[in-house]
């Protein structure tokens, strides 16, 4: 089985709202977006993985310490052999949650069934997608996932990572304007956060614009319980 699971985060209280998790990274993903945090894992197959058999191991025996494990990436719906994974650890009796930037609809509906919570991203208003993934045609397919977790009542959330050097408060109103017009409940806004490799760092000033109550306000008319991480 091609090992695609580049590495674990054995705990975290932030990526699974109400649970107790570890997050399983997966190798790969079709995207190419300039503000990515984990660009090393875009390229798939990637130059590592960890094997299958071990993390299921280290799952064992983290039964009853854990509430559930989270599938992120990369784009873990790149995985060929994610809905089997996804299967062997709900059958361990953990809840199961999924990072996704949806461009995998129909694997998307395949693992519905075994998913608690799904964290959608939603890269920037549908007009500049293309710009800032850097591929084609991707609008239709994130539109498309979005459908089928409107209809499907499984929990999920939206959010957008608000990098100045790439959106504007315009942009994250435009977003916001458009997920609820296609019946999204659950919105939310992310502080681009820099990290050791980033090249040209936005300052603090430019990430808290998007924070500022005139920026914010136009938005929670959409979503009065706005989500701010």
């Amino acid at each position: 089985m091609t090992q695609t699971v580049a590495g674990v985060v054995p705990f975290t209280s932030i990526d699974f709202p109400g649970c107790l998790a570890a997050v399983l990274f997966f190798q790969g993903c079709p995207l190419r977006c300039p503000f990515c945090h984990n660009p090393e894992l875009q390229p798939f197959p990637g130059p590592t993985g960890q094997k299958w058999e071990e993390i299921m191991e280290f799952l064992r025996g983290r039964i009853k310490r854990l509430d559930g494990v989270v599938f992120s990436g990369g784009e873990p719906l790149m995985a060929p052999e994610v809905v089997e994974k996804i299967q062997a650890v709900k059958e361990l009796g953990f809840k199961v949650a999924i990072h996704t930037s949806g461009v995998y609809p129909e694997r998307l509906r395949e693992i519905l069934p075994f998913i608690d919570w799904v964290g959608l991203d939603i890269k920037a208003p549908w007009d500049k997608y293309e710009e800032l993934t850097g591929r084609p045609n991707m609008v239709e397919q994130v539109q498309k996932s979005l459908q089928i977790l409107v209809e499907s009542g499984v929990d999920f959330e939206a959010r957008t990572t608000c990098d100045p050097r790439h959106l504007t408060p315009a942009d994250t109103l435009k977003i916001a304007q458009g997920l609820h017009a296609l019946g999204v409940k659950t919105y939310a806004l992310q502080k681009y956060r820099t990290f050791d490799a980033d090249k040209n760092p936005p300052s603090v000033t430019e990430i808290e614009a998007f924070f500022a109550q005139e920026a914010l306000s136009p938005i929670q008319k959409f979503y009065p319980d706005l989500i701010l991480r």
